[in-house]
């Protein structure tokens, strides 16, 4: 059976980091109300993608989503029907968070169902104090009529770029999703390539040491195809960085301090793959770097 790092990675989210325990931690804990899990990390949309994600890796039949900053959420489906006051008056339309979290209530009646609330932030501090609320109490108030969640099919998502309400967050598991650090020692077999290419992995390594990054390895596997195919200069292998692993500052990669470190994988690259390309490092103290044409290696 695939890992849940694998599965999440079938449905658009990608790490080295391993969510296994803290995913743990939250499913086979004893609820005092729902399960809550407060995504918390690094700006962006990074901590939406792990949410939604998640929820399909475990294979959730329901999964309702709202988000705080949209202005024109799409309509659920399960609509409640419009009320009127006891003067014959029709009050005014059930307010989208409503529709979302009731139709998350309903659905959870029958199927395992995850309700992802994004961009918490943006919400005003009444829908912490109701959220938090559903959480404790499994029910959600919609004017006068309850609607009630069952705390074993429902999971809640709280996704937010601000520190949640503080009762909120006494009442969630907390988990940190942040840009990849992690460098995993990666196997040149695993991209088609033999132990002659170790070198250029260590020399990889060393880079992305210097930058705070760590590629996934879906981006390793395309900078590896772009280093023997259309990478020649230096300029080319910073665009290639730029373009192919999330989350490099391109002010960063230009910075000449990392020359040298992105020199020294053109260096590798050319030893480990006798590329027949010339390659050229240019805006650098180092030399150009000579093609072994015709050398058949064996």
């Amino acid at each position: 059976m695939s890992s849940l790092r694998e599965r999440m990675a079938e449905h658009g989210f990608e790490s080295n980091d391993d969510y296994e325990f803290e995913v743990r931690c939250l499913l086979e804990s004893r609820p005092r109300g729902l399960r809550a899990l407060n995504v918390a990390g690094d700006g962006g949309r990074r901590k939406s993608a792990f949410a939604n994600a998640l929820a399909r890796a475990l294979g959730m039949r329901q999964i309702i989503y709202h988000d705080f900053t949209d202005t024109n959420p799409p309509q659920p489906e399960v609509i409640l029907p419009p009320s009127r006051d006891e003067l014959g008056r029709e009050e005014p339309p059930i307010a989208p968070l409503d529709l979302t979290v009731s139709e998350a209530c309903a659905q959870s009646e029958g199927e395992p169902t995850v309700l992802i609330l994004d961009q918490l932030q943006a919400a005003d501090f009444r829908e912490h104090i109701r959220i938090h609320r559903l959480v404790r109490e499994c029910r959600w108030q919609v004017r006068d009529a309850p609607y009630d969640a069952n705390r074993h099919h429902l999971l809640v998502f709280l996704v937010s770029e601000e520190a949640l309400y503080h009762a909120l967050h006494k009442e969630s598991y907390r988990i940190w999703v942040g840009r990849d650090t992690t460098l995993r020692d990666w196997d040149p077999r695993e991209f088609g390539l033999d132990t002659r290419a170790r070198g250029l992995f260590t020399a990889l390594a060393e880079l992305f040491h210097t930058l705070g990054q760590a590629p996934t390895r879906s981006e390793l596997e395309h900078l590896v195809e772009d280093l023997r195919h259309q990478i020649h200069t230096r300029e080319h292998l910073r665009r290639a960085l730029y373009g192919r692993v999330e989350g490099i500052d391109h002010a960063t990669l230009a910075d000449p301090r990392h020359d040298p470190a992105l020199d020294q994988v053109l260096a590798a690259m050319q030893r480990s793959l006798r590329s027949t390309e010339h390659i050229e490092i240019t805006g650098g103290a180092t030399p150009p770097i000579q093609s072994n044409q015709g050398r058949d290696e064996r």
